[in-house]
């Protein structure tokens, strides 16, 4: 089995000793993705509505660098520090899909740069 890094300008760098995504095995797995601005490096963290939202472009940036569609998630795994936003993510989440992949919530204590909300993803590779 062959893996590859993906590497793309359309989602933050590492902020980590980490790659952005890794294709291995008929699957692209996605690096945790938090709000932050690709161009700028900033957090995007206005409202919890504006991170959500950014963390979905942060991980089409990485779909589009491997030549994938969001459609193409088989698993979502959701880092929220506070579940009275599950609401709002579940909102925004709702304007990227048509059909879900499965998922996971959990809530934590912190995430990287104060974000209110990091995913990390799972695609199947067609």
């Amino acid at each position: 089995m062959t893996k590859k890094i993906i590497v793309t300008d359309k989602a933050p760098q590492a902020i980590g000793s980490y790659s952005q995504a890794v294709q291995a095995g008929g699957f692209l797995f996605a690096s945790g993705q938090i709000p932050l601005d690709p161009q700028t490096g900033e957090m995007v963290n206005d409202t919890f509505h504006d991170e959500a939202h950014r963390v979905f472009k942060n991980v089409t940036g990485i779909a589009d660098a491997a030549g994938l569609k969001l459609s193409d998630i088989v698993k979502l795994v959701v880092y929220i520090t506070d579940l009275n936003d599950y609401a709002t993510f579940n909102e925004v989440m709702s304007e990227y899909f048509d059909e879900y992949p499965a998922r996971s919530a959990v809530q934590v204590a912190a995430l990287p740069k104060g974000a209110k909300v990091e995913v990390d993803a799972t695609f199947l590779i067609a």
